[in-house]
């Protein structure tokens, strides 16, 4: 399903289910598709489960204008999907990336938003100078996306420290990923590193106190970094449950897909 936006852009969203809404949202380089089927039929069974496309991902449209995809922007996308199947108010899934829009989601505009559930995800960077040393990161790899092209631009992803843990994944379900983020544009992604990247996105570390939603934060046990920031943000967010899934790393619902499931379909967040 393709559902225009009021650029004239277009969202490919797949939705399966009844129950309340739940809004996924994948991480860079990914798309609705990378759910798994498993996982996205496990869900559909307790709810209306709408996995999007996010902008410059998947099989949904792209903009060369970083501007394009800035936070408010892919807030107000989502909010479009939304209005577009008449789901007034969803729980947020966001995985890493994902997880960042959900949480500027909860800052911006909570009236939309029943839950959090929140994998691998990052508030951002608290300092300045963290970010500026980020945006030249990224900018970077930006260059290297255009320049090198996708197949070498996913090799060095996939092979970054941060999914190191995923090498134990089956040869074929690591094929399947790669010849997935294959699919996306390099214009798309650089676009989106340079618009939506964690130096370039706001901190909304000083937020997290005044989020008022039941949320649910995921993250592996063997992902030291962001274990650490999710303890950090559970700390800050007064109507939290923290989670550490054993033997995963930075996609728990790749690596550990059962308890994940399990976590995420046992999260009741109360009704209003």
């Amino acid at each position: 399903m393709l559902v225009t936006l009021r650029d004239g852009l277009r969202l490919h969203i797949r939705v399966r289910g009844v129950g309340d809404p739940l809004l996924l949202l994948h991480g860079f380089t990914g798309s609705a598709e990378s759910w798994g089927e498993e996982l996205f039929s496990g869900l559909a069974r307790a709810h209306q489960v709408v996995a999007v496309d996010l902008l410059g991902h998947g099989e949904s449209d792209f903009s060369p204008d970083p501007g394009r995809y800035g936070m408010d922007e892919m807030l107000k996308d989502l909010w479009e999907v939304l209005d577009a199947l008449s789901v007034e108010r969803a729980r947020w899934l966001g995985y890493s990336m994902g997880g960042r829009i959900a949480i500027a989601g909860a800052v911006r505009d909570p009236s939309r938003i029943s839950g959090l559930i929140l994998e691998s995800a990052s508030p951002g960077l608290a300092g300045e100078g963290e970010r500026r040393a980020r945006r030249r990161a990224d900018e970077a790899l930006a260059e290297g996306i255009l320049l090198g092209g996708m197949e070498e631009f996913v090799d060095h992803w996939m092979g970054l420290p941060l999914f190191a843990t995923q090498g134990k994944l089956p040869p074929g379900i690591l094929a399947a990923q790669r010849e997935r983020r294959l699919r996306n544009r390099p214009e798309a992604l650089a676009a989106c590193l340079r618009g939506l990247g964690v130096g370039v996105q706001p901190s909304f570390w000083d937020s997290l106190s005044g989020i008022q939603l039941p949320t649910l934060i995921l993250a592996g046990e063997e992902d030291r970094r962001f274990s650490e920031i999710a303890s950090r943000m559970a700390d800050l967010m007064p109507q939290t449950t923290l989670r550490l899934i054993p033997k995963s790393g930075h996609a728990i619902h790749r690596e550990n897909p059962f308890a994940w499931l399990a976590a995420v379909r046992t999260f009741e967040p109360s009704r209003p």
